[in-house]
């Protein structure tokens, strides 16, 4: 655990969130876009697995009309870390997808807050988490609605620029279940504060979080904050 990351933590070991992201050469390409349709099989039966994604992701900091074919991720929701821990240690999926990816990295989260659907449903269940400073990741997802998708795609080539120059900010990575409108973006930062920052702040983020509200781009949407209790490096 990186000693910067302070929360309570009320409910001993409860709900933890997992995403891996998996990095593959050329070669093994179209044995990771394969699985986007078989890896299901493999993770329904999983012990303690409570919600699931799989899902491509696109270049670029954020948001990408241009999927990056060479990585790909998994997202979980678990009811203990113990679970969790034991899938990224042993199981099956795990097992298969280490003989194919060149690398792999995992960030594992508690969940403060998080309001929204996805698929109906918001997965991220309370994990009794009070945040007292240090690493935070927050996850946005959203169905874009048709009418809407080109105004989107333009305010995220600009908002992709400006991550890298926020200060706080670590990495992120683009991730959706379907190209151009099921998009999310996961992204952690040195602290609360910063992130809020760059989200609220005066600039072109904050103007297009507006602009969504006030026109009404997406058709489900969700958002969420999670203490970050464990990160691999390189992240993504």
């Amino acid at each position: 655990m990186d000693a910067r990351n302070k929360f309570k933590d009320k409910k001993g070991n409860g709900p933890v969130t997992t995403l891996t992201v998996f990095h593959f050469e050329k070669k093994n390409r179209f044995w990771a876009f394969g699985q986007m349709g078989l890896a299901g099989r493999l993770l329904k039966t999983t012990p303690g697995l409570k919600f699931y994604k799989m899902l491509g992701s696109g270049r670029g900091k954020i948001f990408s009309l241009r999927p990056d074919w060479t990585r790909y991720a998994f997202l979980g929701v678990w009811e203990s870390e113990e679970a969790a821990r034991d899938f990224l240690a042993g199981s099956a999926f795990i097992k298969n997808y280490r003989q194919h990816a060149s690398r792999h990295t995992t960030v594992k989260l508690r969940t403060i807050s998080a309001h929204g659907l996805w698929d109906g449903q918001n997965p991220f269940l309370p994990s009794g988490v009070t945040y007292m400073g240090g690493r935070i990741a927050v996850l946005t997802r959203a169905n874009i609605r048709l009418n809407r998708l080109a105004a989107f795609w333009r305010q995220a080539v600009t908002v992709n620029r400006q991550f890298e120059e926020a200060p706080g900010y670590l990495a992120s990575i683009g991730i959706g279940e379907a190209p151009f409108v099921r998009q999310a973006t996961f992204s952690i930062w040195e602290s609360l504060e910063e992130m809020k920052e760059f989200s609220y702040g005066a600039n072109e983020h904050r103007r297009t979080i507006q602009r969504v509200r006030e026109e009404g781009w997406y058709s489900e949407e969700l958002f969420a904050r999670f203490a970050v209790f464990e990160m691999d490096q390189p992240f993504p």
